[in-house]
């Protein structure tokens, strides 16, 4: 057994610490976000390489992620979403060299073997789902520019599956709850909502009614409305800033960039971060940074690694250059905090009665206090589509790994999503994702080592 001296244990803290952040933590105040007391718009891509057919965490490799933030950057972007990672790995590297390029991230916490089945939703929701979740949101806690959790994607696709909404909802109480009991600071969570009409104005309505602990912190709209050089009438943007004016949590765009006219000019760019929807909207995310099946990307990586932009790259880069952020709050009111009132039932269009939530698993309880424990990254089980004897063996699985809080993160940059649902939207959104193999490389297997040689370099080792 090593033992070191306070001093070299000192000097081992102040090495942490020194490790800053060059980002201030995004707030929700009323409905829209600060860094500090300064409005901030969300100018950002969506980050799938590999696309949803061969995912892999794209913030493990280091390389690539000093590849791609230099696009980043170049297009002027502050924020990325990624859809789905390994809860396991070590995302340091990548997550630090975000926060020096001023970047931050929206973090689905899902993915396809762990996230809410719209067609049985009550199965999919058990102890060993809200582990996965928790043990993701304490790999992501610590950093500093982690915007924000979305608790969901595209769950709810249409008007039949709007009974999964109560369970959605559940996770977001409970991701808020682990959050409070378990972050050193309040981290937004949030849903993204398909691109569909009929129903999404309820589900607005739903994720924001009832009491506080339950309800979303901000909302994201996946939309694709605004094709070719339209304009803010003609797209009915302008319908939708009427529609949710009054809103009391933040809207952005989670997905957006119509491509039935091609190449996209993106043309939205201008109302956007305008003050015709600075009252409502935040600013919105790209669908999608790189080419893949679906033909909606801004960039092409070829198979040795390197880059080729499109003129869609081009495009967007144009209008981000030229769009200037409205100043002061914009027309946000930051002292919103009015709930929402409950949707109600409407055959065909929005079939959830009441406000009542489920229970969450009495196994699951325990993380609260306890922590989650280990992250079982792409070892864990399947917990989207088990039946009942599935999901005790499941809730036992992932019951061994909760005896302990997971720490990770809370040496990091001073301080995250994937789907709960696979399936596309009606646009050619997201289609699910895929974690990759984990990292062996871990700060838990680092830190003692750089420990014992600092210790030994100050003569303070003792062996016992």
């Amino acid at each position: 057994m090593v033992k070191y001296t306070l001093f070299a244990a000192s000097l081992m803290a102040g090495l942490i610490s020194s490790v800053s952040a060059a980002l201030t933590p995004i707030e929700v105040k009323g409905n829209a976000f600060y860094a500090g007391d300064e409005r901030f718009f969300i100018r950002g891509v969506d980050y799938l390489p590999g696309g949803s057919s061969n995912f892999k965490d794209p913030l493990i490799d280091a390389d690539e992620c000093k590849r791609d933030i230099e696009y980043f950057k170049d297009l002027g972007l502050n924020t990325i979403r990624v859809y789905s990672v390994d809860n396991s790995a070590d995302h340091d590297d990548c997550m630090k060299q975000l926060d020096d390029a001023g970047i931050y991230l929206i973090l689905d916490v899902n993915t396809p073997n762990n996230s809410i089945n719209r067609a049985n939703p009550g199965n999919s929701y058990n102890t060993a789902y809200l582990q996965h979740v928790f043990a993701t949101i304490d790999s992501f806690k610590g950093y500093d520019n982690l915007l924000g959790f979305f608790a969901a994607n595209e769950v709810i696709n249409n008007e039949n599956t709007t009974s999964s909404a109560p369970y959605v909802k559940a996770v977001i109480r409970d991701m808020k709850q682990y959050i409070k009991a378990q972050a050193k600071r309040a981290i937004p969570v949030g849903y993204s909502a398909a691109d569909i009409s009929i129903n999404r104005e309820q589900q607005a309505k739903y994720f924001n009614c009832g009491e506080d602990e339950e309800r979303l912190d901000m909302f994201g709209m996946n939309d694709y409305s605004w094709c070719g050089k339209s304009s803010f009438t003609v797209s009915g943007y302008d319908q939708k800033v009427k529609d949710y004016s009054g809103y009391s949590r933040p809207m952005f765009l989670s997905e957006f960039g119509c491509i039935e006219v091609t190449p996209r000019p993106f043309t939205e760019i201008g109302s956007l971060y305008s003050t015709d929807m600075s009252s409502v909207f935040s600013g919105g995310l790209v669908y999608e940074y790189s080419e893949e099946e679906n033909k909606y990307g801004l960039v092409s990586i070829k198979s040795d690694g390197s880059i080729t932009t499109k003129t869609d790259y081009n495009n967007l880069k144009s209008q981000l250059s030229s769009a200037t952020n409205p100043t002061g709050d914009a027309g946000a009111s930051p002292t919103a905090d009015a709930a929402s009132e409950c949707p109600t039932y409407e055959a065909g269009v929005w079939e959830v009665e009441g406000s009542d939530l489920p229970s969450m698993p009495k196994r699951a309880s325990s993380f609260i206090s306890d922590g989650a424990g280990k992250p079982l990254g792409t070892t864990g089980p399947n917990t989207s589509y088990g039946d009942e004897g599935d999901i005790a063996d499941n809730e036992a699985m992932a019951a061994q790994g909760s005896t302990t809080a997971a720490s990770s993160g809370s040496a990091k940059t001073s301080s995250a999503s994937g789907s709960a649902s696979a399936a596309a939207s009606s646009s050619g959104a997201a289609t699910g994702v895929y974690a990759s193999m984990p990292n062996l490389l871990s700060p838990v297997v680092a830190l003692p080592f750089v420990i014992v040689i600092l210790s030994m370099m100050l003569g303070t080792v003792m062996v016992v």
